[in-house]
């Protein structure tokens, strides 16, 4: 048996954390003396020790590893599993972040401004004929790329052929970032079963260049636009369409995005 100081010197860890552990119920001493309160430890308290440890470097709570430690070998495997692909979602995230920041930085020490200029114009879109998918994705800038890849796969895999190019249409009657409704759309040639109309329609659009990260400062040039115009009242969903995209550049500055709404003019 080992005081507590002792064993924390083993496990490399303050008596002050034994002694929360111990308070929380996650790792109780093996013997307390009843006269002095003092706790006492032994060696086969280490591998549980360890799992702490470890499932704490994987992020989980201490809460979560108290409920944890309760779990079959297979069981606790499949959290662990499940943890894994939240933390690599979570680093991609950072790893987004990080390039924004570092981007933003570049910009403010080369003294260009953080603020975009856009152009706004009110246009007539053209007829168009198009195939499209339809998922419920995250609004993140992979997740675009991905069904996007997936779009053009699929036109391939039934003979179409691309004569425009590709947009993203909000299906939702409001913006969630984690979990909304889209349509991709590709302008094709071909008629065919998969494939429809689009009609010819008024919308207010601009060109939002650079990051699709970035896009929703376009947006925000829209509001402003419709608000000082209220004439043009909104018809329909939005669209983003793809002008130039991460197949036609280099770098993700050098991304073209035409955001469209429809509207009429009262």
């Amino acid at each position: 048996m080992f005081t507590i100081g002792e064993f924390s010197k083993f496990c490399c860890i303050s008596a002050r954390m034994l002694r929360h552990y111990d308070h929380i119920g996650l790792l109780h001493p093996a013997a307390t003396d009843e006269q002095n309160g003092y706790r006492y430890y032994d060696s086969s308290q280490i591998p549980t020790f360890q799992r702490i440890e470890k499932l704490k470097r994987y992020g989980f709570s201490l809460a979560e590893i108290k409920r944890l430690l309760t779990l079959t070998e297979a069981e606790l495997n499949i959290q662990i599993l499940l943890q894994y692909e939240r933390v690599k979602e979570q680093a991609a995230s950072l790893t987004e972040t990080l390039t924004c920041m570092e981007r933003d930085i570049s910009h403010f020490k080369e003294g260009i401004t953080m603020n975009r200029n856009y152009h706004i114009i009110v246009m007539n879109t053209p007829e168009q004929r198009v195939f499209s998918v339809k998922r419920t994705i995250a609004i993140r800038a992979r997740d675009i790329h991905g069904l996007i890849s997936d779009l053009m796969a699929q036109a391939k895999e039934r003979g179409l052929h691309r004569t425009g190019p590709c947009q993203l249409v909000y299906m939702g009657s409001e913006f969630n970032e984690d979990m909304m409704e889209v349509e991709a759309q590709l302008q094709v040639a071909e008629a065919h079963p998969d494939t429809k109309l689009l009609p010819d329609s008024l919308s207010v659009t601009t060109i939002h260049q650079g990051p699709l990260e970035e896009i929703h400062t376009g947006y925000q040039a829209i509001c402003q636009y419709l608000d000082e115009h209220p004439e043009y009242q909104l018809t329909g969903i939005s669209i983003e369409r793809y002008l130039k995209d991460e197949t036609m550049v280099s770098s993700a500055e050098e991304l073209e995005t035409a955001i469209l709404f429809p509207v009429i003019k009262a």
